[in-house]
């Protein structure tokens, strides 16, 4: 028994003497100045995102967890170690067998966001890690068992609301206008509540009214309380088209602007999106009054009577008038005997 214990002190005292002189020791220490950041926040379908892991210092060995939800993205490569996937963590190891002279300071991850997504998914790339030392292994580092955790957002690459507002031939005073207005996207932004409401300009004195049935058959004048439950509505996703059968009924010829706006009941009435339609207003039609010439308005012209009754009493003459060839000779025997007598004279 005495022999044992003397087994003891002396392994005892040699632990001693190599811990006081080791001139290498291993000492653990915390890694704080280690980062993780993203090239992008938002990723859309078919797109990547690197994922950059900067230590803060030089490591000669590591081994780093990184974990991600394969409902959203899809592993791609590493730079910086080994990676091996299992489909919901990349296992990446790093060690320096060249003793310290090719450390790393950082690395990096490469994923890609699945196809097919339609909603905004808010996800988090968490990162733990083990088996840090530094470049010679002279200084080993404390476990991260809390995960160092990157939130992304992966969702499809969105396209605005549009408003349309149809309806065939010009609206006439306090005749009801069938309406059409349509809401439309390929790919809206989805929300929670929201709801189409309407504004209107009117001319002095006019008033406009823009009714619609839902499919509960309840009424709703869009203008003066909007559209369905005050509350709001889910909309978006892929090939938004949201159509109202509309009654526009307005009392008072002119000009009338109608604005319509999609706002979002969880953010205080956010204006998503909105656009500004003008009517025009006319009288209604009256019948032109009938066109005769007493009216003086468009009558048919009548040809001028040539019937008997309104010929000339007396016809025009015609022929020669038998004083003519009188006067000529009279004056053609003036005219020779005129001749003769002068000749005699100068005689």
């Amino acid at each position: 028994m005495k022999k044992i214990w003397n087994i003891v002190l002396i392994l005892s005292i040699l632990f001693t003497f190599i811990l006081l002189f080791n001139p290498n020791p291993v000492q653990a220490a915390a890694l704080d100045d280690i980062e993780i950041a993203t090239n992008k926040n938002i990723v859309n379908p078919g797109d990547t995102v690197i994922l950059t892991i900067t230590f803060g210092k030089p490591l000669g060995a590591y081994t780093f967890d990184i974990a991600y939800d394969n409902n959203l993205l899809e592993y791609v490569e590493t730079n910086g170690g080994t990676a091996n996937d299992n489909g919901t963590r990349v296992r990446v190891v790093y060690y320096d067998t060249t003793g310290g002279t090719n450390p790393k300071e950082s690395m990096n991850i490469t994923f890609k966001a699945k196809e097919g997504i339609i909603t905004s998914n808010p996800t988090d790339l968490a990162v733990t890690a083990e088996g840090l030392s530094n470049p010679d292994a002279s200084e080993s580092y404390d476990d991260i068992t809390t995960p160092l955790e990157k939130n992304i957002v992966v969702e499809p690459k969105y396209e605005d609301y549009t408003f349309d507002l149809s309806y065939t031939g010009g609206p006439i005073v306090n005749e009801e206008k069938e309406m059409i207005l349509s809401l439309t996207s390929s790919m809206g932004r989805s929300y929670a509540h929201a709801r189409i409401i309407a504004e209107a300009t009117t001319p002095d004195g006019g008033n406009v009214q823009l009714k619609g049935t839902d499919e509960t058959q309840t009424e709703y004048d869009i203008i003066d309380s909007g559209w369905g439950d005050p509350s709001g509505y889910p909309i978006g996703g892929q090939n938004v088209n949201k159509v109202l059968n509309l009654r526009g009924m307005f009392d008072k010829a002119g000009e009338y602007t109608l604005t319509f706006k999609l706002i979002d009941r969880d953010s205080s009435d956010t204006v998503i999106t909105e656009k500004t339609f003008t009517v025009t207003v006319t009288d209604k039609e009256t019948t032109p009054p009938e066109e005769t010439p007493e009216n003086g308005v468009g009558g048919i012209i009548q040809e001028e009577n040539t019937t008997e009754e309104n010929l000339p009493t007396q016809l025009p003459k015609t022929g020669m008038n038998i004083y003519v060839p009188i006067v000529v000779v009279f004056i053609a025997i003036i005219s020779t005997f005129s001749y003769i007598f002068m000749k005699k004279k100068k005689q």
